[in-house]
């Protein structure tokens, strides 16, 4: 029987979402990918299916990940980005082997050859972040309000003025501690 492993947190952004694979960071951190086998499963729920990943393969990953955290976090609150974070990021978008493809929806996706390995997907990951970092797309970086979590985020809300990576846990648990606080102040108000 497998281990149970907590569940991925899905983004609408490949890049911020594979950020997510390490959340809490300033609190009690949970990793998400702790095994190369459940790197396999976070790239396949995400579109970039490969067949194998090997010990070093995760390693790199999580160097990826790390330095796309690094630079957005830098982006975010407008600071020079680390240059051994863009480093990495452009050694891991290089090195692979992908092609865009057009859905039947008008939807950019991206191929990778049955042949392809983990850094084929590491590519795709690297490229999108390069295009969030760099301002290409529609919205702009944020940092969680959270004060564990201060995920890097891609907020695309109209207003731009979003708090948390996710509603349903940051978000969900700050308006619980606050709901609670604000009973403890007032218990009259509840009955």
């Amino acid at each position: 029987m497998r281990a149970a492993f907590p569940d991925f947190r899905l983004g609408n952004v490949l890049a911020t979402s594979f950020t997510g694979t390490l959340s809490e960071r300033h609190g009690d951190a949970v990793e998400r990918i702790p095994t190369p086998h459940r790197l396999v499963d976070w790239l396949a729920v995400n579109g970039l299916t490969v067949d194998s990943c090997t010990t070093a393969q995760l390693d790199l990953a999580r160097e990826l990940r790390e330095s796309i955290h690094a630079a957005a976090t830098a982006a975010a609150i407008q600071d020079a980005l680390p240059e051994s974070a863009v480093q990495v990021i452009n050694d891991c978008s290089a090195q692979g082997r992908a092609a865009a493809i057009l859905t039947p929806e008008g939807k950019r996706r991206w191929r990778l050859s049955s042949a392809s390995c983990v850094e084929d997907a590491l590519s795709v990951i690297a490229a999108d972040a390069i295009s969030i970092i760099a301002g290409e797309r529609d919205g702009k970086l944020a940092l969680c309000a959270s004060p564990t979590c201060q995920a890097a985020f891609f907020d695309t809300s109209q207003s731009r003025t979003r708090k948390w990576c996710d509603m349903n846990t940051c978000g969900n648990r700050q308006k619980k501690a606050r709901f609670h606080a604000n009973q403890r102040k007032n218990p009259r108000s509840a009955e």
